[in-house]
């Protein structure tokens, strides 16, 4: 894992002299991937890339790669990491993308290399079933559904047969089926050495494989969860390493900024309540009055959710009115938090798990502590900050619940204490880190400013397999009628494309929007083009559905964004409503603007911009997947045109074609015409 502590044991020496020849040879015609990769064909970018990769781990130093889509990234890190990386981490965006780097892409390069490497893969806690808390749900019977008890009784058979505990393995279950969240653990409930189902606990099990192993495949959220409870006294989860790669290395900003900073909500307030209440009748009921203890913290905890009206929102803190009545219910909860705590410190002693729920009071109460309203600079009008101007405390609003977020406005110099120490290698790669090849944004985010950094670009020939088309006569994307026009637009491409379609929204109310109208027009036109929207069923249904149709019109916001591949005739267009950027109300990204100007920077061109071209750039990736892939990227915001920045995102974009002219598109889906003899 980073380093950072004193006394931190040496890691083993690599091999010196890794050479370029080798390289060559590995990745050649001739080579051992060639016959074990039935996919594999040479390609220069994916060769230089990994001899820059073999390099960096050599030299123990750091590297930003960005690989266009179609280099072969994957393989490009895999064999210098699995030949010379000594232990090595791999980190991944999504737990999707973990199974398949371990299950498929590193057993194939491992047996095309033969090479002799042990290789585990971990994730956090609350993947694998708790035996614990399985035996106790079994118990109590606290079961709400039909469903509930069927998944149950297939828990209860798969960790007799299971080795790994991991719930990916059990199908029949769905993955957000509620019955995990009682049968799994969090920190907060795991009894760490004094379960007595410690010596067969899967977690453990997990992660002792992880300590032996040469090579561990873990996600992002895992990773900087790991260094954040490092940093609070928690024991070390993954082992020090020679070679850490973060895959999917866009991602790292927005996981690191969720894991550094603080989140506290009404929900753990009531799901401590709720533990408070089971764990008092089970092991002290001739103590207090639990159903009283408990009830009025939870009357807090609905009490402060209440102080705001809205459904959904966002402020920080300096945004609430000081005689808003938010300021006396968190008072009021933290004093009958207080008191929670008081009663459980004298019940303690009854039960090892009272004293659990005691320390989760405790640190909840700590959690709550820095929320003061004295504390706030109301100077600052647009930054609210905190803590010498390092965080910002802001609040957000659901149906149901109100969370406390302090979120650090910068993760640079937190990530760059956990790399100082003994000296390893830094991979960072993905298809999307550069703006125009500059690539400032992601090094400053990181703290990676003034490490070697380099594009290898896809070997696609976009000018050829693509048409980048901003339709002429749209409206300013923020007046009334906008999405409309944008399906009038739509219409007729959708048609000539023959469906084969991703609509991709960057809101989710434009989602809802977009998918009503289309399935009204559909029907009017008499076009069967199946219809699948973001939410009515799961992600990989989705795209499973998606596929098999061949003429399907997809209708998704920022999930479908990344981390799908669609190759063939199934996906020939791909529409983005607008401009990805970030949202107005977002209390962090105007805290770090605001900082930014006071540097004499400009927010928008040096933060703002280069964050929506990133993600802009990851949509358009869904368009062209494969060498044989043709489609059309249908941009429908008039900035793109209109505002002076537009030239700098589309030159960010693979050098497609350009037209505004609808009459292009519907040439370029038409069938070439056979030669008249």
């Amino acid at each position: 894992m980073p380093p950072g502590a004193d006394g931190e044991p040496s890691v083993p020496a690599l091999p010196e002299g890794i050479h370029d020849a080798e390289v060559d040879r590995l990745f050649s015609a001739g080579g051992p991937l060639a016959p074990s990769v039935g996919s594999f064909s040479p390609r220069r970018s994916q060769t230089e890339m990994a001899k820059s990769i073999a390099q960096a781990i050599a030299d123990q130093s750091t590297l930003i790669a960005e690989a266009g889509t179609g280099t072969g990234k994957t393989f490009a890190y895999l064999v210098p990491a699995l030949l010379w990386g000594g232990k090595t981490i791999i980190s991944t965006g999504t737990k999707n993308l973990q199974d398949q780097l371990f299950l498929r892409d590193i057993p194939t390069v491992r047996a095309a290399l033969k090479a002799p490497v042990s290789v585990a893969l971990l994730k956090g806690r609350s993947n694998y079933v708790c035996h614990y808390h399985l035996e106790r749900t079994l118990q109590n019977g606290r079961m709400t559904s039909r469903d509930d008890v069927g998944n149950l009784r297939e828990i209860s058979r798969f960790i007799k047969m299971s080795s790994s505990g991991d719930k990916a393995e059990l199908a029949k279950v769905p993955e957000n089926a509620q019955i995990w969240n009682l049968v799994t653990s969090t920190r907060d409930t795991c009894m760490g050495a004094e379960c007595q189902y410690y010596q067969d606990c899967f977690v453990m099990k997990a992660r002792r494989e992880a300590q032996q192993a040469d090579v561990v495949v873990v996600n992002h959220h895992l990773f900087f969860a790991d260094v954040a409870l490092k940093d609070t006294g928690v024991a070390e989860l993954l082992p020090s390493a020679n070679t850490i790669i973060f895959d999917e290395a866009h991602q790292l900003p927005d996981t690191a900024t969720l894991f550094f900073g603080q989140t506290v909500s009404t929900s753990q307030i009531l799901e401590l309540c709720r533990d408070v209440l089971a764990e008092g009748l089970a092991h002290a009921r001739g103590g207090p009055d639990w159903a009283k203890v408990v009830m009025v913290l939870e009357k807090a905890a609905r009490d402060l959710r209440l102080t705001f009206p809205q459904d959904i929102m966002r402020l920080s803190l300096a945004q609430i009115m000081p005689s808003s009545e938010f300021f006396p219910a968190l008072n009021t909860l933290k004093e009958k938090l207080a008191e929670m705590i008081d009663v459980l410190e004298d019940q303690a002693a009854r039960a090892e798990t009272i004293e659990q729920v005691r320390v989760r009071a405790v640190e909840l109460a700590a959690s709550l502590d820095g929320w003061k309203q004295d504390g706030i600079r109301r100077d600052a009008p647009a930054s609210k900050l905190v803590e010498g101007d390092q965080a910002v405390l802001w609040v957000e609003a659901f149906s149901s619940s109100l969370q406390l977020h302090k979120t650090p406005l910068s993760i640079a110099p937190i990530f760059n204490n956990q790399r100082e120490g003994t000296p390893r290698s830094w991979i960072f790669t993905s298809a999307t880190l550069a703006v125009k090849n500059d690539f400032k944004h992601f090094s400053n985010q990181m703290g990676l400013t003034g490490e070697p950094a380099k594009t290898w670009p896809s070997p696609f020939n976009y000018e050829q397999q693509g048409l980048l088309y901003v339709p002429n006569g749209l409206p300013e994307p923020n007046s009334f009628g906008y999405t409309d026009a944008v399906i009038d637009s739509a219409l007729p491409v959708i048609e000539a494309a023959g469906g084969r379609t991703f609509f991709l929204c960057t809101t989710i109310r434009a989602v809802k929007q977009v998918s009503e109208r289309l399935r009204d027009e559909f029907a009017k036109r008499g076009l069967d083009f199946p219809l699948f929207v973001q939410g009515e069923r799961g992600r990989t249904e989705l795209l499973d559905s998606f596929r098999n149709a061949g003429n399907g019109v997809l209708v998704g916001s920022q999930s479908f964004w990344e981390g799908v591949d669609v190759r063939g005739d199934a996906l020939s267009l791909v529409i983005i409503d607008k401009l990805p950027f970030a949202p107005p109300d977002d209390p962090v990204l105007a805290a770090r603007i605001d900082v930014m100007e006071k540097q004499g920077l400009n927010g928008f061109m040096h933060h703002t911009l280069p964050e929506a071209i990133i993600n802009l750039k990851q949509g358009a990736g869904r368009l062209i997947r494969d060498e044989t892939d043709r489609g059309v990227l249908m941009i429908c915001d008039p900035r793109l045109i209109s505002k002076s920045y537009g030239k700098r995102v589309w030159q960010s974009l693979p050098s497609f074609k350009r037209t505004r002219l609808q009459e292009d598109v519907i040439a370029f889906f038409k069938p070439p015409q056979e030669p008249q003899d």
